[in-house]
């Protein structure tokens, strides 16, 4: 199975500041809303949704492949992901355009508010899934990305009967409910967050219940509180990691998808799946960045076995 991960491709430009933005918002004024947060530090990162996930998978033994539009501003991003041993050639470079920013803001509590500029991302919809070779034993993961992008590839991958995973997230909110339908509908499998997932079920009038007569699992994962998946019979619930410390909350989903399908890639068993994405994020919340941390597989057993007993299962991440 080759994993091909879709989304946007860009830098983050992380900054921290030192309150609560809960203190600084009048719920009565919200229809004026008018605020400057004053930060205490900025850094500029290596992020995008798709080349996040592909990191974990690399890092625990994959070879995923990116897939995305970027800028001329990208020549040392793309160096670096090689040297990680993710796979490029599907990255298509948008003359004229700068890489796609995520421009993010964290507060004490890890409340967050951002803005993302798409750059070269809003001409990722002329990539089509017939161009990539792919075999129905592949997945491809339609993470967020332009909206036009996601719709083109889910409706791609159904026609070439190639099985996706959609993550919306994000998009959510600027995406119409029949695209967000069919594209639940269309997947083998969805990932959100509990806050995505209400929302998404607002937007669209699906259930879960609904939603899992259509797709072979579905995966929601709640912050602190861990992460549950539900195949049509079953439900796991799944408890974090304890991190060592809280460095930054950026990217720790895209880490938990990697870490969950370098087990599904690999035919564990639903549990241990999440016990990965589980370990994966927590990896990812202990450092500042998305793509900061660092692990051999060795060091992920070690690590998982300090919390889990996986019966000797991820021995195969040494094989």
């Amino acid at each position: 199975m080759d994993i091909i991960c879709t989304g946007s491709i860009a830098y983050d430009y992380l900054m921290t500041f030192p309150g609560y933005f809960k203190d600084h918002i009048l719920p009565e004024r919200l229809n004026s809303l008018s605020l400057s947060f004053l930060v205490d530090s900025m850094v500029r990162q290596r992020g995008g949704t798709a080349p996040n996930i592909a990191y974990t998978l690399a890092l625990l033994g994959g070879r995923p492949r990116l897939v995305g539009t970027v800028g001329e501003d990208f020549s040392d991003y793309n160096e670096w992901l090689k040297n990680k041993g993710i796979d490029t050639r599907d990255v298509r470079l948008i003359p004229g355009k700068f890489t796609a920013s995520f421009f993010v803001n964290t507060d004490r509590s890890n409340a967050q508010i951002a803005s993302f500029y798409p750059g070269a991302m809003a001409h990722a919809g002329e990539i089509s899934m017939r161009e990539l070779g792919l075999a129905k034993t592949d997945l491809v993961v339609i993470s967020p990305n332009d909206p036009s992008a996601m719709i083109r590839y889910a409706a791609e991958c159904c026609e070439l009967g190639v099985p996706y995973l959609y993550d919306p997230s994000q998009q959510i909110v600027r995406m119409n409910a029949d695209d967000l339908r069919l594209g639940v509908e269309g997947a083998q499998s969805l990932f959100v967050n509990d806050y995505e997932f209400d929302l998404l079920q607002k937007h669209t009038g699906l259930t879960l219940d609904s939603i899992l007569t259509k797709v072979t699992f579905v995966v929601i994962t709640c912050g602190e509180s861990g992460a549950s998946i539900y195949t049509r019979d079953q439900r796991f619930d799944i408890p974090v990691v304890p991190p060592e410390r809280i460095a930054d909350p950026t990217g720790v989903g895209d880490a938990f998808r990697g870490g969950f399908l370098t087990g599904y890639r690999l035919g564990l068993d639903w549990e241990t799946c999440g016990k990965m994405g589980v370990l994966a994020a927590t990896y990812c919340l202990e450092q500042v960045g998305t793509q900061s941390h660092f692990y051999t597989p060795a060091d992920f057993i070690g690590r998982f076995h300090r919390h889990f007993d996986d019966q000797g299962k991820l021995d195969v991440l040494l094989k």
